[in-house]
């Protein structure tokens, strides 16, 4: 089966975008528990770059599979988890990157490294951290994963917000998110 991406987020409507996330169809990884737990060798670099073995996984196949089943746990550690085996893996940053956004019928519509789309709102939080020089934006994706926005997608979401004030906050899923570290 060929993989198609999502067309570009400029050219869908809400509906569009929620079905294809719906569509998305991920694997219950939080009802797993395995007792195999071993090592991935495998890394997520702070640029997105997903590594095994120090050598770059290039098939976007294989990413946006292993993506799914990724999972952070609350001491911060992260897994690859299937129902008998769960293996860690070595997260430099943030397991995706945000690489694009718009704002659609209100809503802030995200796509990620991985051609996954994900909506902000209550589930699916934006952070702001660091500082004034080296502010840095999250998404929270899922089973505590995060995107982090890489420099054109903040600025593209640094338009959204100047264009709907300027208290640098923006609104998706009925919730407002301030785009200044706190």
């Amino acid at each position: 089966m060929v993989y198609t991406p999502p067309p570009e987020l400029a050219g869908m409507s809400l509906a569009d975008i929620a079905e294809a996330v719906a569509e998305r169809r991920l694997p219950p990884v939080e009802q797993w528990s395995p007792e195999n737990v071993d090592d991935s060798h495998m890394v997520i670099r702070a640029d997105g770059t997903w590594l095994h073995d120090g050598s770059e996984i290039t098939r976007k196949a294989m990413v946006r599979a292993f993506s799914g089943l990724l999972n952070r746990e609350e001491d911060g550690s992260y897994w690859l988890v299937v129902p008998y085996q769960k293996l860690s893996i070595e997260v430099e940053d943030a397991c995706f990157i945000a690489t694009d956004v718009s704002q659609v019928d209100g809503d802030l519509a995200f796509r990620l490294n991985t051609d996954e789309l994900v909506i902000a709102g209550p589930e699916n939080p934006i952070r702001a951290t660091g500082d004034a020089d080296q502010p840095a934006l999250y998404l929270h994706v899922r089973r505590g994963c995060e995107a982090r926005l890489n420099r054109s997608t903040y600025e593209q979401l640094a338009r959204i917000a100047l264009a709907q004030g300027d208290d640098w906050t923006v609104t998706s899923g009925g919730e407002t998110f301030s785009l200044l570290p706190g």
